[in-house]
């Protein structure tokens, strides 16, 4: 997405410094400018201030737009479908690039079994980010659970951050590459 004019927020809202993850209330009245919406986030520069900031799909209207974010629980006994998952999984963005987790290849693993309240699946997953030292892992992290546990048939859902093997641009996708112009 091309940066737009500035906006004026419409109400206080949290956002998250890139890629420290410290959160900070903006003030209604700040002004920004939207850099990447994709996901349902926002991803905003706040003239005068270094860096990049996340504003979460639940705080859009602050930024006078609608979520776009459908995320919504299911229920743990509807058929399940893995495809859906991984559907899912490409809806979450990495707050600075514009692909999603999976074409970046931050997904190591995503594994289902039964879920132990003996309704619906588990779903366990292991996934990196581009950069180890970057604070935005657990929000990423969260937002992809957040995105699984809604998917019908999921009962749970977990997404654990590792650094082994270590991620390398190697593991974007085709897809991936066409996006960021690397083909």
């Amino acid at each position: 997405m091309q940066p737009e004019s500035s906006v004026s927020l419409k109400r206080d809202v949290v956002a998250v410094r890139i890629p420290s993850g410290e959160q900070l209330t903006l003030p209604q009245g700040s002004e920004v400018i939207i850099t990447q919406a994709l996901g349902g986030s926002f991803t905003v520069v706040i003239p005068h201030q270094p860096g990049l900031f996340r504003i979460d799909s639940r705080d859009a209207d602050a930024l006078g737009r609608e979520s776009g974010d459908t995320v919504q629980a299911a229920a743990p006994d509807a058929p399940f479908d893995v495809e859906k998952v991984w559907e899912q999984l490409r809806n979450c963005y990495d707050p600075e690039i514009p692909v999603n987790i999976v074409d970046l290849g931050l997904i190591y693993s995503l594994d289902v079994e039964d879920d132990p309240s003996g309704v619906g699946k588990r779903v366990s997953i292991k996934m990196t980010l581009t950069a180890p030292g970057c604070g935005m892992g657990p929000i990423l992290a969260a937002d992809a659970e957040r995105r699984v546990l809604t998917v019908p048939g999921v009962a749970s859902a977990c997404v654990e951050l590792v650094w082994e093997p270590q991620w390398t641009p190697d593991r974007i996708s085709p897809a991936g590459r066409e996006k960021l112009g690397m083909v």
